[in-house]
């Protein structure tokens, strides 16, 4: 009885071995399917951002080179009066972080953010941020939290413009923080593939007027001074924008043709790895089709 038994369930198992054979291959091939199809999606949104970001890229080029007489007019103020923060006051430190809202951009935002840590690093009692942009805020806010002065969003889905750069410095003043000397931190661009950290100087009204040099301009009071620092904040703000959208935009465009590289990459592997599947998947079932035919006859 134990011969006949044996001689019953042997066939059933090889069956069942072999139809488990088939629909490990087959669930493989569906795998593989699903995610070489996956990763060609992707491949379209990628080459689709990357012609987005190239259009934007070039409005962006065009607007920066008519926003840099902005910022070299204001920053050429500070240098002829060459102010030096009050030794004898309260040292105050304000940093403007100068992101977007939006990602996908490479380390763009990651610079400005590393930047800012380094210098609150050093002192984080007497320093204050300004985050323009939701990204700064993100990166920051988790050991800097407490240092946020403010943070204005909606940066980024739209081409910056001096109203906007206005009411930021109309904020940035109004905020109650009387800072002694602060820095514009923002990402100079250089070219499509490059682009640079970088800070400008800004200062209060009281610094400015304590000036020695302040004189070599006539008949400046105290109400001229504030306006003119007010239109210069707005003014430098503007720039670093037009900068640091520049810089965004060509970095974007740089990573998404590198994520377009990379999936295509991958979709060739997928395509050979599915191709042998689908081979080893075809060449078993024949050699059961022919020990099956074999073992009939």
């Amino acid at each position: 009885m134990m011969m006949q038994r044996t001689g019953l369930l042997l066939p059933m198992a090889i069956e069942a071995t072999m139809q488990a054979q088939q629909q490990r291959g087959m669930a493989t091939l569906k795998t593989i399917s699903m995610r070489l199809k996956s990763v060609k999606n992707i491949q379209k949104i990628t080459q689709s951002m990357k012609m987005v970001s190239a259009a934007k890229y070039a409005r962006a080029e065009r607007d920066l080179r008519a926003a840099r007489p902005y910022g070299a007019g204001a920053q050429q103020f500070f240098e002829k009066v060459e102010i030096t923060p009050d030794e004898k006051a309260e040292p105050k430190k304000l940093l403007i972080a100068m992101t977007s809202d939006r990602g996908l951009c490479g380390a763009v935002h990651t610079g400005v953010a590393r930047l800012i840590r380094g210098e609150l690093a050093q002192d984080d009692t007497n320093t204050k941020v300004f985050c323009v942009g939701d990204k700064s805020r993100a990166i920051l806010a988790r050991l800097y939290g407490k240092n946020i002065l403010m943070v204005a969003n909606e940066i980024g889905r739209l081409p910056p413009t001096f109203l906007d750069a206005s009411k930021i410095a109309h904020e940035v003043l109004n905020t109650g923080y009387e800072y002694t000397e602060g820095k514009i931190v923002y990402n100079r661009f250089k070219s499509v593939v490059s682009y640079q950290c970088s800070t400008l100087p800004i200062f209060s009204g009281s610094t400015v007027e304590k000036s020695e040099k302040l004189a070599v301009y006539d008949s400046l009071d105290s109400d001229v001074v504030q306006s003119y620092l007010e239109f210069s904040l707005a003014s430098l703000i503007f720039y670093t924008m037009k900068e640091g959208a520049c810089s965004e935009q060509s970095s974007r465009m740089t990573a998404m043709d590198n994520a377009s590289k990379n999936a295509g990459e991958m979709i060739e592997k997928l395509t050979l790895t599915f191709n042998r599947t689908r081979q080893a998947v075809i060449t078993r079932e024949l050699i059961e089709i022919i020990s099956g035919a074999a073992a009939l006859t």
